[in-house]
């Protein structure tokens, strides 16, 4: 009869002892970690897609590209149409990605290396910023769900509310500090708040402008498979968060979408910019908008306020479900 030996593993544990080093998966990497600790292992099954595509969405290449001028229109017609290509892809893919949008490429390549930059300071730099105070205006840690999710993953992040009430700049580090300050001013030219009304997740905010670098690996999730998000040389991603779903009754929608593990021997650097309050006090109840409902399509959620809905997006963590869920009617 054959023996199998089954090692004890305790998860809190080693969930405890991994961020108490205060230097998250660049950490590991820097310690030359031979194998990727259990904590970040996901069921196989998350990790694939292995039904073929079927013939009826071979079409379905890519999410689709939106070319804004440079925010300068010729005329009323080139306007329109690409008012309407953003309409269409929030309602059919909830992501498109944004050519000649009026923020230089310099920048965006400054904003790349920012973030390098962070994450390349000694451990001792980086420790004094790591942590899981959400109060903090500027915030270092490795998965904000580490002790909640079913698997980790193998991320590192910083976080800083850039607006309504900017940091100051003592506040920022001084590794990526000014480069911070500027392309957040950019990237809220870009989506005016006038036009509102890493595993699978949808965002808990209105919208996310991305900037992703050349190394591949975005996936967005859309009748059952997954579809890779190709590199669009100076592009900016833009997806759909639950928050417009909701007020959109499901007219917008916002896709489940994942980012598989890098291959490359260079780390992937993506900086998200989220359009929301959050956890901030703001008392307005978001429900569907009045003209969007009616007796042949009433409300499908009810209402509620945004840090309520982010609360509740933070404590249910990465799990692969929708968030949205919980506020259907």
């Amino acid at each position: 009869m054959e023996t199998i030996k089954v090692t004890s593993f305790d998860r809190a544990s080693e969930l405890k002892a991994f961020d108490e080093t205060k230097t998250g998966v660049k950490g590991l990497v820097d310690a030359g970690v031979s194998k990727i600790p259990r904590i970040f292992h996901h069921p196989p099954a998350k990790l694939s897609n292995p039904k073929p595509l079927p013939s009826d969405l071979l079409h379905l290449k890519t999410i689709p590209t939106i070319d804004l001028r440079g925010r300068v229109f010729e005329d009323v017609i080139s306007r329109k149409n690409a008012v309407e290509g953003i309409k269409e892809a929030a309602a059919k893919w909830g992501f498109f990605q944004v050519i000649n949008h009026g923020v230089s490429l310099d920048l965006l390549e400054r904003m790349k290396e920012g973030v390098r930059n962070f994450h390349e300071q000694s451990p001792e730099v980086r420790k004094d910023f790591y942590t899981r105070d959400f109060s903090r205006r500027f915030m270092y840690l490795s998965n904000f769900d580490l002790f909640s999710s079913p698997a980790a993953n193998w991320r590192d992040t910083f976080a800083c509310t850039m607006a309504p009430n900017p940091p100051e700049p003592h506040d920022l580090p001084e590794a990526c500090r000014d480069v911070m300050i500027e392309y957040a001013k950019q990237a809220m030219k870009l989506e005016p708040d006038q036009t509102l009304g890493t595993s699978q997740h949808a965002d808990n905010s209105f919208l996310t402008v991305l900037l992703p670098d050349q190394i591949e690996g975005l996936q967005v999730r859309r009748e059952g498979y997954w579809f890779d998000v190709p590199h669009v040389s100076g592009a900016l991603i833009i997806n759909i968060g639950d928050l417009l779903q909701l007020i959109t009754n499901d007219k917008f929608i916002s896709l489940e979408h994942r980012v598989l593990a890098n291959r490359s021997s260079r780390a992937r650097v993506s900086v998200a910019c989220f359009f929301t309050t959050g956890m901030r006090p703001n008392p307005t109840m978001y429900g569907p908008i009045r003209e969007l409902v009616s007796e042949a399509n009433p409300p499908k959620y009810r209402e509620t306020t945004i840090r309520e809905y982010a609360t509740h997006f933070n404590a249910k963590g990465l799990d692969g479900t929708s968030a949205l869920l919980h506020f259907k009617i």
